[in-house]
């Protein structure tokens, strides 16, 4: 029986001890991102004037909206760079365009970036994009640990990596989001982060600090994660959760190499790492991993 837990890793420590994993956001499917150099705001729908208002109606639409700049001395906006993204299942996609001003984004479909369609907004990104949370005013520990990951990786790959906002999970900072398939990194230092960078470069995952990918139910996360482990199966799209059904004990049906498993996954109560930090409270522990019809999708 394996153990499948979130980290313990309370607001100013950073010890890398524990896995991550299981603990994605399950909400962001479609990615909404706008640069824009700061301060920013607690929460990002408190950003005022009509860039606020696009952030908003992007949340409205399910779309979530993420603040980004570059590391280090950022140009002055505008023009100011925009990407919008799909990450949930195997047509992941990324568009981007400079706007000259927010009454540019007043014609983005965001229905249809919601749900999943592209909707020619700018060009396709064939490249990465590379999301180090900083959030400081929405947590000290992310701008303490963030930003310092934020310059190092900038200092290696250029233009791929942003510092962005809150993507859910400080007590895991520094966190790395891995566009456009929405993988989560957590409680990274700088050598974790490169092995997730360059991992993700070639096309796969690292399962040391993959926290999950965003969009799924963390019992899905959980079942991935375990399902990789037990197979080696480290290419992005090598792994897919085919259903996941229950309440506190969830069963999943996990496809990997030609083989389909039958994972259970129970849930229990984690503990909170300090009185602000209420999120990613799950613990899974796994209690079967079962081999299906192996031939049947050979």
């Amino acid at each position: 029986m394996a153990r499948v837990t979130s980290c313990d890793h309370c607001p100013g420590s950073h010890s890398g001890e524990r896995s991550c994993f299981a603990t994605a956001t399950t909400k962001a499917r479609a990615w909404l991102l706008i640069e824009h150099p700061g301060p920013w705001p607690e929460r990002v729908e408190q950003l005022t004037g009509p860039l606020g208002e696009v952030v908003r109606a992007a949340q409205a639409a399910g779309v979530r909206p993420q603040l980004i700049r570059r590391s280090g001395r950022r140009r002055p906006t505008p023009p100011f760079q925009v990407y919008v993204g799909y990450s949930a299942g195997e047509d992941v996609w990324l568009e981007g365009r400079e706007a000259g001003s927010a009454a540019e984004l007043a014609g983005l479909d965001l229905a249809s970036v919601a749900a999943g369609r592209r909707p020619g907004f700018g060009e396709p990104v064939n490249e990465p994009v590379l999301l180090v949370c900083t959030h400081g005013r929405r947590n000290a520990c992310c701008a303490r640990t963030g930003a310092p990951l934020a310059r190092d990786l900038t200092s290696r790959y250029g233009g791929l990596v942003w510092e962005t906002t809150h993507v859910g999970g400080d007590r895991y900072a520094a966190n790395l989001v891995c566009l456009p398939h929405g993988l989560y990194y957590g409680d990274l230092g700088v050598d974790e982060a490169v092995a997730a960078v360059e991992a993700y470069l070639r096309g796969e995952v690292t399962l040391a600090r993959l926290r999950g990918r965003a969009g799924l139910p963390e019992p899905a996360q959980a079942a991935e994660h375990h399902v990789r482990a037990h197979e080696g199966a480290l290419a992005v799209d090598a792994v897919t959760v085919e259903s996941v059904s229950g309440t506190s004990t969830y069963e999943a049906v996990v496809q990997v190499h030609g083989s389909r498993y039958r994972v259970t996954v129970e849930s229990v109560p984690g503990d909170p790492c300090g009185a602000e930090c209420q999120e990613n409270l799950e613990t899974y522990i796994v209690r079967d991993l079962t081999l299906l019809n192996e031939a049947a999708l050979v």
